[in-house]
């Protein structure tokens, strides 16, 4: 059992590694929220899984359960709530390449 945790506490490091670095190496807003939320939550679940099979059963077990599902709502709504802000704020995704002008925008012949 203890490896199991062991395993589940390597896993939860590697992925807050990973997060963080798609939060430092990502060009905009929209991908490093993507990083963060999604590489954090994995993270933190994991984490806790580890902690509970560390503890066994016990009341601390049924706690860390409460957080996890605590956490594993209220993670992807402020990931959701911070893209909306950015959204309306009009805050643009980074691109590789710039966009086709439209035919409206083509300059005039001469």
């Amino acid at each position: 059992m203890i490896w199991l945790a062991q395993f589940f506490l390597l896993l939860g490091i590697i992925f807050s590694v990973i997060g963080n670095l798609g939060v430092l190496l990502f060009p905009d807003v929209y991908t490093r929220l993507q990083a963060s939320s999604t590489c954090g939550t994995t993270s933190i679940i994991s984490i806790f899984i580890a902690a509970m099979l560390f503890e066994g059963f016990s009341p601390l077990t049924g706690k860390i359960l409460v957080i996890t599902l605590f956490f594993l709502i209220s993670s992807p709504l402020s990931s959701y709530i911070v893209a909306r802000f950015a959204w309306n704020q009009e805050i643009i995704a980074w691109r590789k390449f710039k966009p086709r002008q439209t035919i409206s925008e083509d300059p005039p012949d001469d």
